[in-house]
């Protein structure tokens, strides 16, 4: 279901990435086509080396539905409805935090954050801040705050992430 949310700065619709086919929130088809793809070549390249082209055929298609449900619970650890609900309860709460901006000034760059992080790379922020931050720039963040104003946001959702990932404790 799709909630409409308004401001006095924005207007936009806010969903629940339902499940196409079971309606369910929280589905994360990148996530399980990212899984089938990286699944499906890795096993498909070891079955070939092993069994020839046969078993390249063979393992892409078993790896490719080994890979999507693997892809699927990568992708379901960063459920964007459990992120948005988590930062909209907290964002005043954070050192950063300035009566200026709403929750929906802040959401951009909460969303670049957590959008940001990458389970296979185990990257930490360092190395992923500049992601994060084309991600905010191309979700229209930079209309209403700066990236130096934003980046502690984007920053903090993106350690959310990479600590319940259990990547190393923050």
């Amino acid at each position: 279901m799709d909630h409409i949310l308004n401001d006095a700065k924005t207007t936009r619709t806010e969903s629940n990435n339902e499940d196409p086919i079971t309606g369910q929130p929280g589905a994360h088809p990148m996530g399980t086509g990212l899984g089938a793809a990286l699944g499906g070549a890795l096993v498909g390249a070891t079955a070939g080396t092993l069994a020839g082209p046969i078993g390249t055929v063979l393992g892409t298609i078993t790896g490719g539905v080994a890979g999507a449900f693997a892809g699927k619970a990568i992708a379901e650890n960063i459920d964007p409805t459990v992120e948005g609900d988590y930062w909209r309860g907290a964002y005043e709460d954070q050192p950063y935090y300035s009566e200026e901006y709403s929750f929906n000034d802040y959401e951009p760059a909460y969303r670049s954050g957590w959008e940001s992080y990458d389970p296979a790379s185990r990257s930490d922020w360092n190395d992923r801040e500049a992601v994060a931050k084309k991600r905010w720039e191309s979700e229209g963040g930079a209309a209403n705050m700066s990236w130096d104003q934003a980046r502690l946001a984007a920053e903090d959702a993106y350690g959310r992430i990479d600590e319940r990932a259990g990547s190393k404790p923050r």
